[in-house]
């Protein structure tokens, strides 16, 4: 077959997708190691067999909705590709709305910051390439998680991030950081999304906290005063549902100046403050 006729073919049949068409561009691209350019120009080239093969596979794991980032190993974030796997969460275009806070900040020029449960390392390496003065350690309890974070900061060199495993802040030593953030799980554990499109291929620890979803940030938001500097900030990503909870805790822990972002579907995602010793 043509690159033509298998993506027409692919396409029809993977209607459960959202996006069809570039799941499929996306899949025949990753087996035949090529941009998208090329599907493109070259529409009329065959497909080998072997290599039509490979990608039927992967259509059929498509289908029944195991995403796209697994399939093909990476995910694009910020102006990142990250390799992602299912030991960590997929990185997603909301969080890049935490990344943008944390840049807008008024913060030391050579600050100290601390990425709570980093995955692939997303958050802490995309500020990284934008702020090289700074100083960030990335912890993730999941040892996968680690190495796999250790990797992406490997691939792009990024020599001021210091990744390494650690229980939330078990493993950090008491000292004053400038800014704090973290996306914590913070799904509540009879949520029924859990079962429901890309998160059922997603590790559960990364996704689920307590009854009502705010276990992990009440944690965060309790012991974070003991880590951060006069004038240092939190910043937290939760749930679309959770912003009041969320800045509820930031004031309860002692945060002034907080305050929730909506992401660009509307729904409040980042919610930070401001401690003074």
């Amino acid at each position: 077959m043509t690159i033509a006729e298998l993506l027409q073919s692919a396409t029809a049949a993977n209607q459960l997708s959202d996006s069809p068409g570039l799941d499929c561009e996306l899949l025949l691209c990753f087996v035949l190691g090529v941009d998208p350019s090329y599907l493109k120009t070259w529409p009329e080239r065959s497909v080998s067999d072997a290599k039509q093969l490979e990608f039927e596979a992967l259509l059929q794991r498509r289908v029944v909705g195991e995403p796209i980032a697994y399939l093909i190993g990476s995910q694009g974030f910020w102006s990142l590709d990250l390799e992602v796997s299912p030991a960590t969460l997929i990185p997603r275009p909301e969080t890049e709305l935490l990344v943008e806070i944390a840049l807008d900040l008024t913060l030391p020029e050579q600050a100290k910051m601390l990425d709570l449960g980093t995955g692939t390392g997303a958050i802490a390496l995309a500020l990284a390439t934008e702020r090289s003065h700074w100083e960030i350690f990335a912890v993730d309890l999941q040892q996968q998680a680690v190495d796999l974070a250790e990797r992406n900061r490997q691939r792009y060199q990024l020599e001021n991030v210091s990744v390494f495993a650690s229980d939330w802040f078990a493993a950090i030593a008491v000292q004053q950081f400038d800014l704090i953030v973290s996306n914590p799980p913070y799904i509540e554990a009879n949520d029924p999304h859990l079962s429901q499109g890309d998160v059922r291929f997603e590790p559960a620890s990364a996704l689920v906290s307590g009854d009502d979803g705010l276990n992990d940030l009440r944690l965060v938001c309790s012991q974070s005063v003991d880590y951060l500097a006069d004038g240092g900030w939190l910043l937290l990503e939760h749930g679309f549902d959770q912003g009041k909870a969320v800045r509820e805790l930031l004031e309860r822990a002692g945060f002034a100046l907080v305050e929730t972002r909506a992401d660009l579907n509307g729904c409040e995602r980042i919610t930070f403050g401001c401690y003074h010793l």
